[in-house]
């Protein structure tokens, strides 16, 4: 590295690995999503919980996030990601095997705690890029995770209406058992320059909350964005299940039309680096509050092409929504990088978690109605958020 020029892009190869290692590892935390229809009363687990099975995996990735994504500052991030990664091999094959829900739960605990490796991953990829090329290269690793969050329901919808559930599981793990080899020999050494002990280290992320007024608030606008987002894709499958019989197989051809949406995060970065941020954070939560109104009409109509148009509308604002956040956040402070991005990563999986806690409840309680009404307030507030502050911005700006 040239210190007046900071460092030299990463190359092609290594930025599509990066892509490639979040989207597979990212995938661990959606898999059970299109599947509690099969995993519940295969585990006897009560339908009003039913939907704990996606919650518990999005609480164990918020933990991995708060105390262990803080130690990219700390430990050479190459090592920890890789036994992360190799963690989550074990995580998988026990929900796999999981004979009682208890079990599973405690599975999917460990999955979500050690896919907290892709937020080692991404600010690592971070750290590698000059500031000039940032967005677009954070927003080409970020499109690779997206596309493992929207492609990995269908893939388990496939999986699961071929071979059976616990074959998602098994497979997935013998596939990060692939990556950890892979991840081993590829990935270069980074070594943060923090010198702090670990208390420590986890007490000055949740400073950052005080000290930080981006920080808090981008975690808000995609907190709201991914809540609903949980939200949505834990509760359509099970809609389409008992309103319109649809199948397995049915729901995994749903899904994949929402992949459409992973095209918004490498277009993000873009506006991000041509400095459009802020208009690009008022249309994605715009997009997210709309879709839920798409979604309700569809639900009216009986239109399945309506549902699906407002989850590709959905999936399109949340991502583009997240990858301008993390572009605010990774340009505050270079050695505060991976406590930064835990910190607003913590706050959006706390966000994912309580959505999908109540999908379950919302559904069996109001129907699609109560679902797209409690869709469409949180992103209405995220938004109502945004414009104040930008109002209070301009003020200060003229004073």
């Amino acid at each position: 590295m040239n210190p007046s020029t900071g460092p030299a892009a990463p190359s092609a190869g290594l930025v599509t690995l990066y892509a490639v290692a979040a989207g597979a590892v990212v995938a661990n935390l959606y898999y059970a999503q299109p599947l509690v229809g099969l995993i519940a009363p295969a585990l006897h687990l009560p339908k009003p919980i039913a939907s704990l099975l996606v919650t518990f995996t999005q609480l164990g990735y918020a933990s991995g996030l708060l105390l262990l994504v803080p130690l990219g500052d700390l430990v050479e991030n190459r090592a920890l990601s890789t036994r992360l990664i190799g963690g989550s091999v074990v995580a998988l094959a026990l929900a796999a095997t999981a004979w009682t829900w208890p079990i599973f739960l405690a599975a999917a605990l460990l999955i979500g705690l050690c896919s907290s490796a892709v937020q080692i991953l991404v600010p690592m990829i971070a750290t590698l890029t000059p500031d000039a090329t940032r967005g677009r290269v954070v927003g080409n690793v970020m499109g690779g995770l997206v596309f493992g969050i929207l492609l990995a329901r269908p893939v388990a919808s496939l999986i699961a209406y071929a071979v059976g559930w616990r074959a998602v599981f098994g497979l997935s793990a013998l596939g990060m058992a692939a990556l950890f080899l892979v991840l081993r020999r590829k990935l270069p050494h980074v070594a943060p320059k923090a010198r702090a002990g670990y208390f420590s280290l986890i007490l000055s992320m949740f400073k950052l909350y005080a000290t930080e007024p981006t920080l808090r608030r981008r975690a808000a606008y995609q907190c709201a964005a991914f809540g609903v987002f949980s939200l949505y894709w834990t509760a359509v499958p099970i809609y389409l299940t008992e309103r319109f019989h649809y199948t397995q197989f049915g729901i995994a051809v749903f899904a994949l039309v929402g992949a459409a949406g992973a095209i918004s995060a490498p277009l993000a970065g873009r506006l991000a680096d041509a400095g459009y941020g802020r208009v690009g954070s008022a249309v994605s939560l715009a997009l997210v509050l709309a879709s839920f109104g798409v979604s309700a009409l569809g639900a009216a109509l009986h239109s399945v092409v309506l549902l699906a148009l407002a989850g590709v509308a959905l999936d399109f604002g949340v991502q583009a929504n997240n990858v301008l956040g993390q572009r605010a956040i990774y340009a505050l402070a270079p050695e505060l990088r991976a406590r930064l991005n835990g910190a607003y990563m913590a706050a959006f999986f706390v966000g994912g978690a309580t959505g999908s806690a109540v999908a379950s409840a919302l559904l069996i309680r109001g129907g699609w109605t109560l679902v797209a009404l409690v869709g469409a307030a949180a992103p209405a507030l995220a938004l109502s958020y945004f414009i104040l502050n930008e109002i209070r911005r301009r003020r200060a700006a003229f004073a």
